[in-house]
């Protein structure tokens, strides 16, 4: 059976091991991380307490991906309730969005306001919806928009919305209306094939979805396969045989392996420089244009004022800077190892190389703390302890024209790199959960355990999508 060198041992790289090494083939997995597997879904630890980088809920209308969960980890899978808000004006609102609840939080007057808005725009649809902002419009109105979805769109972005392309909107909110929210508001409504973005609880690994992928990653390192921990891939040299030479250096110096295959989830943008040989100039170029957002993720450990019980709450905010709050008590118990402590993780979304970016540890818990302390969730005074996390390439940009330079990228590489599989959330540049994440690898695997292209990994995405 032929190597295959997996690139990124986050949920797609360790996924397309999983299928493969059950069928014992060899794989080879380098990931740059020097200590933790997992990617973006990592559980890093700080002292005793548990830090969940990305935020990820284990929830799936993938029946194949749930059960798979439950053989990665058998025993330490919770059924966490979910609880998310929005805090908006001083307020917060529950999310997903519930009408009765925005209409009581907004007031009379301007629920009216929102109401008309909303209905002024269904009865006159847009011409043309190729932006975020004409997207959500459309179908919320120009009311809703600006209270519930501008503001935090342009944190996370770093762009206006009228610069982001639909397909963010499509992806993630495609299946909502509000008519629905209505309905399952009411008394009795059904829950078998509600809105994903309206289930009420979720499974979670006891320390954090690290737990999970620390254990895949020794059931494939018990199968044979190797991790090579700390490993940076410098470049993907295709042979005249078809099969490639993987460049990689590390703490234990510089080599190469041969391969059959390549299954990649490193940033495609990345992933393109390190070919050899060279993609044609208009494919560098292309690559060169594909942007990302970076996280920055302040955690603070404070005395708990028991103020918050949400899993996470989005800051639609503007006179607030950070974006997201994730209360990993919430998440599970067992990641705060005090009972009378509460550790939260403050997202900051930025640019690489930024004034965010580059502010000091110190700066950032700071900051931080005075914005947790204006929001009443957690006076300054009751944080006794912070440690701060940079996520780089944390969300592939939606930026207009994104979409002709990454087919301009992928048409090349399927002509010039037959075996090579980009998979996962940077390798196709897609913003997705992990568990979508997880069937592109399933699937690219079992394109390589056939001999043939029998899935069409990018049809993934055109299925039903799982945040709504």
């Amino acid at each position: 059976m032929e190597r295959t060198a997996i690139i990124g041992a986050g949920p797609a790289g360790l996924t397309a091991a999983w299928e493969l090494t059950e069928h014992g083939w060899p794989v080879t997995i380098f990931e740059t991380d020097p200590e933790y597997v997992g990617g973006l879904a990592r559980t890093v630890r700080y002292k005793e307490y548990s830090i969940d980088v990305g935020g990820h809920r284990f929830f799936s209308k993938s029946r194949e991906i749930e059960a798979l969960w439950a053989r990665m980890l058998p025993r330490d899978l919770l059924v966490r309730p979910r609880k998310s808000r929005i805090y908006f004006a001083g307020r917060f609102v529950a999310y997903p969005l519930r009408p009765l609840d925005v209409f009581a939080r907004l007031g009379a007057l301007e629920a009216a306001a929102c109401t008309a808005s909303y209905l002024k725009a269904r009865a006159a649809p847009a011409a043309n919806t190729s932006d975020y902002k004409a997207w959500i419009v459309d179908r919320f109105g120009e009311r809703l928009y600006r209270h519930f979805f501008e503001t935090y769109t342009e944190k996370v972005w770093g762009m206006p919305c009228h610069e982001i392309s639909a397909d963010w909107a499509a992806q993630r909110i495609r299946t909502f209306s509000l008519g629905k929210a209505i309905l399952n508001a009411l008394p009795g409504a059904a829950r078998r094939g509600r809105e994903s973005t309206l289930i009420d609880s979720f499974r979670y690994p006891r320390r954090g979805p690290g737990m999970l992928w620390e254990s895949c990653a020794a059931t494939l390192t018990a199968r044979g396969a190797a991790i090579r921990m700390g490993a940076r891939v410098q470049g993907i040299e295709r042979l005249t045989s078809g099969a490639y030479r993987i460049h990689h250096e590390g703490a234990a110096g510089t080599g190469s392996l041969e391969a059959a295959h390549v299954i990649a989830s490193a940033p495609l943008a990345e992933l393109v420089r390190a070919l050899l040989p060279a993609p044609a100039p208009k494919v560098l170029e292309a690559a060169r244009g594909l942007r990302y957002r970076a996280l920055v993720l302040v955690v603070l450990i404070a005395r708990d004022p028991k103020t918050f019980d949400d899993t996470w709450l989005y800051v639609q905010d503007a006179s607030i800077q950070m974006g997201r709050i994730q209360n990993y008590k919430a998440w599970s118990p067992d990641m705060v190892p005090d009972p009378d402590a509460i550790a939260l993780g403050c997202e900051y979304f930025c640019n690489e190389g930024d004034e965010r970016w580059s502010m000091t540890d110190h700066a950032l818990v700071e900051h931080a703390s005075a914005e947790l302390d204006r929001m009443g969730l957690v006076p300054r005074a009751n944080v006794f302890d912070a440690c701060v996390i940079r996520q780089p390439k944390a969300y592939p940009v939606y930026d207009r024209g994104y979409e002709a330079r990454v087919e301009r990228v992928l048409s090349a590489l399927r002509h010039d790199f037959p075996r090579l599989h980009l998979v996962g959330r940077n390798g196709m540049h897609r913003y997705n959960n992990q568990d979508h994440s997880m069937m592109t690898a399933l699937l690219s695997a079992r394109n390589i355990l056939s001999g043939a292209t029998r899935f069409d990994v990018r049809r993934v995405h055109d299925a039903e999508y799982l945040e709504a």
